[in-house]
């Protein structure tokens, strides 16, 4: 089968790439390594085709579609610190870009798994969070949001297309995903945390820390994501992937530090010395992941203890 991965070079697109060389497919890959790597895909040098571009280029995302069996749809402007930085490409990205390899894929009839995230759900505090979980976010002025209301319109163009035109689609809506080549650079925790205890240094804690999230290993995502892809019966529906085991930000930073032995310190910052104007952050954020445990019978095997341990063995490297 010959896969298209947009974002390929990205963390979860990288992975994906593995698992699917491995298991004898061709995958081509299209970057623009805005916040993916070349190093996460070096060592599949030879074994894969990369293409430098841009998901809003049309004309290569047309042709690359069309030489290929299947389109994972992984390529998106994310992480928090990224957003409130460059919101306006972030918005143009994640929606514009989105709509041309959407279309592109119903033109060219091909079966496509888009990746969205939990994002979407806002602020919502009724947890866990099922599929059909009310979006709750904030005024346009918390520029946070536009990550989720351009990833809740390219869930929603999806859905049309396959209402319309038979775009053969699953969406899968990522929880904090985490693993071996995630960076901490735009604000993703569980990197963030480890490095500073590796390195002895300060954890730093945005507000009290009571704030809690469930953490899913990159491997079991992409197990997930492949799964889906490979059953029929998922077309046009929608799924949580997450892991489980509520935790805290404050317990996860002092299970960091008891695993990898460190001497590092928690510190506490404001969120206003952290992001700038128009950052607001959730409380919880918990995923109901009993649809997808029904439907293809998928379920996370990784507990925090080792995604932290595989995450710091990746960053001692």
């Amino acid at each position: 089968m010959r896969a298209f991965i947009t974002g390929g070079a990205g963390f979860i697109g990288s992975h994906l790439a593995d698992a699917l060389i491995a298991r004898g497919d061709t995958v081509i890959i299209l970057d623009n390594m805005s916040t993916g790597s070349q190093v996460n895909i070096a060592h599949l040098e030879g074994t894969i085709t990369v293409h430098s571009g841009d998901i809003r280029d049309a004309a290569l995302v047309n042709k690359l579609v069309e030489e290929s069996d299947i389109v994972f749809h992984m390529a998106a402007a994310l992480g928090v610190k990224n957003i409130m930085e460059h919101t306006i490409e972030s918005i143009d990205r994640n929606f514009n870009g989105s709509e041309v390899v959407l279309n592109a894929a119903t033109k060219h009839n091909k079966r496509i798994i888009i990746a969205s995230t939990s994002e979407i759900y806002g602020k919502n505090p009724n947890q866990p969070l099922h599929e059909e979980s009310d979006r709750v976010v904030g005024a346009p002025q918390k520029i946070r949001w536009t990550y989720a209301d351009a990833k809740a319109l390219e869930e929603a163009v999806a859905h049309t297309l396959h209402k319309t035109h038979g775009l053969k689609v699953t969406t899968v809506r990522f929880f904090n995903t985490v693993g071996p080549r995630q960076t901490g650079q735009y604000g993703m925790v569980v990197p963030r945390f480890i490095q500073a205890a590796l390195n002895n240094e300060d954890i730093i804690i945005y507000d009290d820390g009571s704030q809690s999230r469930v953490f899913c290993h990159v491997a079991d995502a992409v197990r997930a994501i492949l799964t889906l892809a490979d059953t029929d019966s998922t077309i046009g529906d929608y799924f949580n992937v997450g892991g489980t085991g509520e935790t805290t930000i404050k317990e996860l930073a002092t299970q960091i530090i008891e695993r990898t032995n460190s001497q590092s310190q928690i510190r506490h910052i404001a969120y206003t010395e952290a992001y700038p104007a128009g950052f607001e952050d959730m409380q919880r954020r918990v995923p109901d992941i009993n649809k997808i445990k029904k439907t293809i019978g998928w379920e996370p095997t990784h507990t925090l203890d080792s995604i932290i341990d595989s995450v710091a063995a990746h960053l001692k490297k």
